[in-house]
């Protein structure tokens, strides 16, 4: 792996313990804690309400959104940050739906994230125009899309197995129908090379707290295709998403830029630690990324299914067709997690079997793969996971 790929040391991350997980939740990146520290004692405790002129604060969103933007494939001033992922699928849904009002179908797949289902559904009780939500197997997106399509929204790698789209192929088979395309990047972005400017769909979403390392909590971006955002009707009409905020107008006229996506205040600690844990991808390239995850999920596969029987693979087994973490199927998989994660070994279950665990070369290696897989064949040769307490199930898993 190349030397200035792997930034272990840029983490504050335990000694003795290997983290799979930052598919779900990145680590702290050391520069986070003095940057917020110095936003909250020096910015706020000091400027006070001057921050939001002296310290950026009001400009953040889209300054940061550039920052995440270089990492999606998105031109400067195409990407904004703010509000939650969910509140980004609804805006960026509900304008994708405007701008085809002779449609009714909104398209997505079995593999999408629950979320995405659940604001697609909500819209549609809300509009009430008699969209419905039409949902087909991941294989089967393509062969759907139709003319009766507005909108095929997709999660570009399936939160369980990590199954890849094919963002190029579906987007072009979208416009072919006329429909607009819309992504939800957040298990990719920072995970593989991206192109939305490239691939030429309308929207993309995305959270910011996994591969980006943003901690928990850490604001959505949103991108809309820069000659598209004209025709953008924000459904949330919030105050800083107007042309003129501080003019106080009775009446919404959107901003001309992709600042109409934006909606309320923003959360400028939070924003500040994203903002500082970018510094980590500074000089990195997308593309070397991708080869060293590929090369670390291989490893792991190969350990698992030479050591740990009892596993069985869930994600494509094709890397290309893989995104940055791999998923094995258990019967007993929430117990055997939770006794890796007293081991020091960290990845995540998701109903009803899966063991998901994540690779990001910038603070993994080899030696880290053969170890975390040297721990799960130890318990399940012993059978340690059967220990009562790791039935105990968590609220979060």
């Amino acid at each position: 792996m190349s030397e200035t790929l792997l930034r272990k040391d840029r983490f504050a991350l335990p000694e003795g313990l290997i983290y799979l997980d930052g598919n779900s939740l990145g680590p702290l990146p050391r520069s986070v804690s003095a940057h917020v520290t110095e936003v909250v004692q020096q910015q706020w405790g000091e400027r006070l309400i001057r921050g939001w002129n002296d310290a950026g604060w009001m400009a953040q969103p889209g300054r940061v959104g550039d920052r995440v933007g270089r990492l999606i494939g998105a031109p400067p001033g195409s990407v904004v940050l703010g509000d939650t992922l969910s509140i980004k699928v609804y805006q960026a849904l509900a304008a994708a739906l405007a701008m085809r009002p002779e449609r009714r179908v909104i398209l997505s797949d079995s593999g999408n994230f629950p979320t995405d289902l659940y604001m697609a559904q909500g819209l549609i009780d809300t509009v009430d125009k008699e969209h419905t939500l039409r949902i087909v197997e991941p294989e089967a997106v393509a062969d759907a899309i139709d003319d009766s399509v507005a909108v095929v929204m997709l999660t570009q790698v399936d939160y369980r197995t990590g199954r890849l789209h094919d963002m190029d192929t579906i987007t072009q088979a979208t416009h072919d129908a006329g429909a607009i395309s819309l992504w939800d990047l957040a298990h990719s972005a920072g995970a593989l090379p991206i192109d939305v400017q490239g691939v030429g769909c309308e929207f993309a979403v995305g959270c910011t707290y996994k591969y980006l390392n943003g901690g928990p909590g850490a604001p959505a971006f949103v991108y809309v295709k820069p000659d598209t955002i004209e025709r953008v009707t924000p459904a949330l009409a919030g105050w800083l998403g107007h042309d003129a905020p501080f003019a106080f107008d009775a009446h919404y006229r959107p901003a001309m830029s992709i600042e109409r996506l934006r909606v309320g205040t923003p959360p400028v600690i939070q924003t500040s630690a994203l903002e500082a844990a970018l510094d980590v991808w500074d000089g990195v390239d997308m593309a070397d990324v991708r080869a060293a995850s590929i090369r670390l999920s291989e490893r792991f596969i190969q350990e698992v299914e030479a050591r740990c029987p009892a596993l069985t693979l869930a994600s494509p087994r094709d890397s290309a067709r893989r995104g940055s973490q791999v998923s094995f199927a258990f019967e007993h998989g929430y117990q055997a997690m939770q006794a890796l994660i007293e081991a020091n070994v960290i990845g995540d279950f998701r109903a009803p079997d899966l063991m998901r665990f994540g690779f990001t070369p910038l603070y993994l290696d080899e030696q880290d793969v053969v170890a975390a897989v040297d721990v799960l064949q130890t318990i399940l040769d012993t059978e340690r996971w059967a220990e009562p307490r790791f039935a105990v199930r968590n609220t979060v898993t």
